[in-house]
């Protein structure tokens, strides 16, 4: 079995990516949508954080978040979500997904994959690529023509900000021009 070892850099800068149990598209649903929203300014409540940038499609998310200084505890966040989302959604009817019976002993839902990835940006450029990633995602899967015509994004956000044009992302993500951005601002 491997070996699953997390990056632990107190104060850092991380990436990640998370999938819905075999990619069932929940978040078509807005009530689905608001409840995980909901969620997440809980957890910054209890738990500090700093959104960088995120975007929610209707079978996985990406953000970027920053941590406190000192603070590496990421996972208890995600699992916080994770375990509170799950509860929620299906106490309000939504259907989770075929499960082992390891899982269910072990009780876990059918609404998440277990585990989620994540990366420590390293530097500006991580920092700028991981931006343009999860802000060209609803166009590279489709589901918008370009980044500022998704809802569920910030690059809305980045744009009021000035580091984005309103039409950035009508080409791929190589091909524009990009402003120098500190990281963590």
């Amino acid at each position: 079995m491997p070996n699953y070892r997390r990056a632990r850099v107190p104060g850092g800068m991380y990436f990640f990516t998370l999938v819905t149990e075999n990619r069932a598209p929940i978040f078509r649903d807005s009530t689905y949508v608001r409840l995980l929203g909901k969620l997440l300014r809980e957890a910054k409540q209890r738990w500090p954080f700093r959104v960088e940038a995120m975007v929610l499609l209707p079978d996985h998310l990406h953000a970027v978040w920053g941590l406190p200084r000192g603070d590496d505890r990421y996972s208890l966040r995600w699992g916080w979500i994770k375990k509170e989302f799950s509860r929620e959604y299906l106490r309000l009817g939504g259907k989770q997904q075929a499960t082992s019976r390891s899982r269910r002993r072990n009780r876990r839902f059918g609404v998440w994959q277990r585990r989620f990835w994540e990366h420590t940006v390293q530097d500006e450029d991580e920092y700028r690529a991981y931006l343009d990633y999860i802000h060209w995602n609803p166009a590279k899967h489709g589901h918008a023509l370009a980044p500022g015509e998704w809802p569920h994004s910030t690059f809305n956000r980045w744009v009021e900000a000035g580091l984005y044009e309103p039409d950035w992302g009508r080409l791929p993500p190589d091909e524009q021009r990009w402003q120098k951005l500190p990281i963590g601002e």
